[in-house]
């Protein structure tokens, strides 16, 4: 088949692919809704699972490179497939594993059914889920970063093989997430969010301040960095799934899955907003593809790198310290809920226990 044809089957059989994770990613992350309504519990959830995201991303990113150039056999566009099927393999195995580990004990032939239009109704109501997920699409500007190392590493560093090395310092990083349920024991979410925002501006400035003539203090920076903003992700996913009872609490409908949905769709719109701004950036800094980089345009890949990312963390602040549907709030609600309390003009017919998941 010709070029065009092979791109067309490439792009369409990734949308399928994307679509279909997608579909098994919304009931995932909404379970952690449903274990439990203690907030401090839902933090360990989330912990857990976005441990578990941040170090199959890094592991991916480490393993991948080496499986590709076991199967290449010398010629590099031999190892990509085979290489992607092992990868799919111990997923699915993965997938699996959860799927058949997971009991529901709540029984859902006597529940309500909700309509669409109810859904999307239920979600209109769940203001504090708006400012959640506009600080989460913040992410786009790390996600920006991450599509222009490549770059940073090939002509600021001269060295192109520098970039298997931010596969494990994700994976490393990962372990930061550890640290958010101790933190959720003490502090606020928001709270612990907007310090870690301002933790990572002035991370940045100090990294950009250094410079990067020393790999090993770039790799050092970065890992601070990247570990910084990992903490904030397990928070996003704790607070949206307090945001459920918001959402019940004002339309009487539970709608746990198209809330989490905004999560994954506001993550995949960051991504693909990134990724186009990455040919925009790289133009306006002067970048001329397989050539000797301008001093100006070295500048501005380091700036990109190290400072332009803090301005997502002060849209984050901004955002956040916006945001009122604290724990407070939270505990206030709950207990309007376990007493069949909605609000004025919400009507019930039966008011289940929330039961647990597990």
């Amino acid at each position: 088949a010709d070029t065009s044809t092979k791109v067309m089957y490439a792009g369409i059989t990734y949308i399928l692919w994307g679509t279909l994770y997608t579909i098994s990613a919304v009931p995932f992350w909404s379970m952690s809704s449903v274990m439990t309504d203690e907030p401090q519990e839902r933090a360990k959830a989330a912990t857990c699972a976005m441990l578990g995201v941040n170090a199959g991303i890094g592991a991916t990113l480490v393993i991948f490179p080496k499986l590709s150039a076991y199967f290449a056999d010398g010629r590099a566009d031999q190892g990509y497939l085979p290489a992607v099927i092992v990868l799919m393999i111990v997923g699915l195995f993965f997938m699996f594993n959860g799927f058949y580990n997971t009991k529901e004990r709540i029984s859902t032939k006597s529940c309500e059914k909700v309509t669409l239009t109810q859904t999307f109704q239920a979600v209109r109501k769940n203001k504090p889920l708006f400012f959640i997920l506009a600080a989460f699409f913040m992410n786009v500007f790390f996600n920006l970063v991450n599509g222009l190392y490549i770059f940073f590493f090939t002509y600021n560093m001269g060295d192109a093989g520098l970039v298997s090395l931010i596969g494990t310092i994700t994976l490393v990083s990962a372990i930061a997430c550890l640290a958010t349920p101790i933190l959720t024991k003490r502090f606020k979410k928001r709270d612990i969010f907007i310090a870690l925002c301002i933790l990572e501006i002035i991370a940045r400035i100090g990294f950009y301040f250094t410079g990067y003539d020393n790999p090993t203090v770039v790799m050092v920076w970065l890992a601070v960095i990247t570990g910084i903003f990992m903490m904030t992700n397990p928070l996003i996913s704790a607070m949206i799934a307090d945001t459920v009872e918001y959402s019940y609490y004002h339309s009487g409908k539970r709608t746990a899955a198209i809330t989490f949905s905004g999560q994954t769709f506001t993550g995949k719109l960051s991504v693909a907003v990134a990724g186009g701004l990455t040919g925009i950036i790289l133009t306006m800094i002067g970048y001329v593809p397989n050539a000797v980089q301008t001093d100006t345009a070295l500048s501005g890949m380091f700036f990109c790198i190290a400072l332009l990312p803090g301005l997502g963390a002060l849209v984050r602040i901004f955002i956040m310290s916006r945001y009122t549907f604290t724990e407070d709030q939270h505990a206030i609600l709950r207990e309007k809920l376990r007493r069949g309390e909605f609000a004025e003009g919400v009507y019930v017919e039966s008011v289940q226990t929330h039961q647990a998941l597990s």
